[in-house]
């Protein structure tokens, strides 16, 4: 699975990796997190290198839909259930200095992008009653959008709540224009390095030694961008929800128009986003949704073919060109978690939980991050990304990590059920027993893979996602390719392989 943007995405220049070498700050991610953070300290004067294990953009960033919103589902809704109404302002003049900062920033170095209103609409009353809530919610908070019930959609909606001014893009080319800008200042991209570790010394002040597969680099500040955080002492895997989910590109036969007059996401489900975007002059329709939790779906293929049904059905002759998917991390906090890592005696951060909402919030992170190591001052982050659980947070954190350990159990107990002469059809893969153990059987393009099925992280029976034909991990999210090799998620090392 290939996105729009990863078929059509600029290159990027790395730069070359000097085991030893010693740097200011060390970013972990080359997503518009840690790209954008690594900028805004090689602006400062700070020696930075960004470490990648794949290429840039690979991961969250190359899969987004692209859009720059501050109008986000029932995103205020849930984070005045949460915390109340100053959180939630709080977390708007976050994201809207972020959206600001990155649309200046595209606007500076000529990389286009579309002024679009932000659209969310529901087909049901039910939905209808969510939206005028949403609407309280983003008064409360500080927004001012309108409820009416007007769409360009090609099917009769209950009711639309639109934000105008809001913006879309194509990722990639804004990543790589943030690269440049970064390499312009001193800072590296390093690609195909994977960090697998740290060491700290005893002291507050000892450098922090950063353990890759390729030798040690040393870092006075580590910044952790990399979707979840890589290293446990956070904690930070107890208190995210990993979540998947899909998105299409379409085109329509010459002559038929592709027309939406904003990018539009439902609040009913099953969700659905929904906007246009025109990549080397060729305009596509983009339709996502179907979320699931990681690891937790049998079919994940026939969800990719609900969307291209359903896009099908209400739009017509429009044909599917490229399918992919993303993850997403949900916080059980209902906002992120961004800033030192809890506990830890050394100048290591991280940001995460950004709910699927990663462009301004990420943004937005890198301008706090950025802020704290250099000693400046953001009333806002300090007050939004303030680490905290509210009681029904920890009970949300309860039932997910109970739900964890029981789907541990029935991995472990399924997988022992089924003997080592299962072999799948072609596409797909089947968990079974080796010895005591369980093993991943799949079968792609023809050649059968056998690898351990157990997560290096923490333990987790893997399980097939048949639509990316990868095997993923329904604990944490940890995810690797059919032949076991570490994709993303918490885990820092590939799986076993076997027979």
């Amino acid at each position: 699975m290939t996105s729009l943007w990863q078929a059509s995405r600029p290159p990027v220049p790395a730069d070359p990796f000097t085991p030893g070498a010693s740097y200011d700050s060390v970013v972990v991610g080359a997503g518009i997190t840690g790209i954008s953070t690594a900028l805004l300290l090689a602006r400062s004067g700070q020696r930075v290198a960004v470490l990648e294990a794949r290429r840039a953009g690979d991961v969250t960033t190359g899969n987004t839909t692209g859009k720059v919103s501050l109008l986000q589902g029932t995103q205020l809704s849930t984070i005045i259930r949460h915390h109340g109404a100053e959180t939630a302002r709080h977390y708007v003049t976050g994201n809207l200095e972020g959206q600001s900062w990155l649309l200046r920033f595209c606007r500076e170095h000529g990389i286009p992008f579309d002024t679009a209103d932000a659209v969310n609409y529901s087909v049901t009353a039910t939905g209808a009653t969510v939206l005028a809530a949403e609407l309280d919610a983003c008064r409360a908070a500080g927004l001012s959008p309108t409820l009416g019930n007007e769409s360009s959609l090609p099917f009769a909606v209950t009711s639309s709540l639109r934000l105008a001014g809001q913006a879309q893009f194509h990722p990639l080319q804004v990543l790589a224009g943030l690269v440049a800008d970064l390499r312009s200042h001193g800072g590296a991209l390093i690609e195909g390095v994977r960090v697998e570790g740290i060491t700290t010394g005893k002291l507050k002040g000892d450098k922090i030694r950063v353990n890759t597969a390729r030798g040690p680099v040393m870092a006075e500040h580590l910044i952790l961008a990399t979707g979840t955080p890589i290293l446990d002492r956070g904690g930070h895997f107890s208190v995210l929800t990993p979540q998947r989910s899909y998105a299409v590109a379409f085109t329509a036969e010459e002559g038929s128009p592709l027309e939406l007059d904003g990018m539009y996401l439902s609040v009913d489900p099953p969700t659905r986003s929904l906007r246009t975007s025109v990549v080397n002059s060729r305009k596509y329709l983009i339709t996502g949704g179907n979320g699931h939790r990681v690891g937790r779906q049998t079919h994940t293929q026939g969800l990719v073919d609900d969307l291209v049904r359903w896009t099908q059905q209400h739009f017509g002759s429009v044909h599917p060109v490229h399918h992919w998917s993303a993850q997403d991390y949900e916080p059980a906090s209902a906002v992120p978690y961004v800033g030192r890592l809890p506990l830890s005696r050394h100048n290591i951060y991280t940001a995460t939980g950004y709910n699927k909402w990663g462009l301004t919030n990420a943004v937005a992170a890198a301008l706090a991050l950025s802020a704290e190591i250099l000693g400046g001052h953001m009333p806002w982050a300090r007050k939004l990304y303030a680490t905290r659980v509210a009681p029904q947070d920890a009970l949300s954190t309860v039932k997910s990590n109970a739900g964890a350990g029981l789907e541990l159990i029935n991995g472990w107990l399924g997988s022992l059920a089924r003997t080592s002469t299962v072999n799948p059809p072609e596409g797909q893969g089947v968990v079974v027993r080796t010895g005591a153990r369980p093993e991943g059987v799949c079968v792609v393009d023809g050649v059968t893979h056998r690898v351990s099925a157990v997560c290096p992280h923490l333990g987790g029976v893997l399980g097939w996602n048949d639509a990316e034909r990868s095997w993923d991990c329904p604990l944490h999210g940890s995810r690797f390719t059919a032949e076991g090799t570490l994709l993303e998620g918490p885990a820092t090392r590939d799986l076993t392989r076997g027979g």
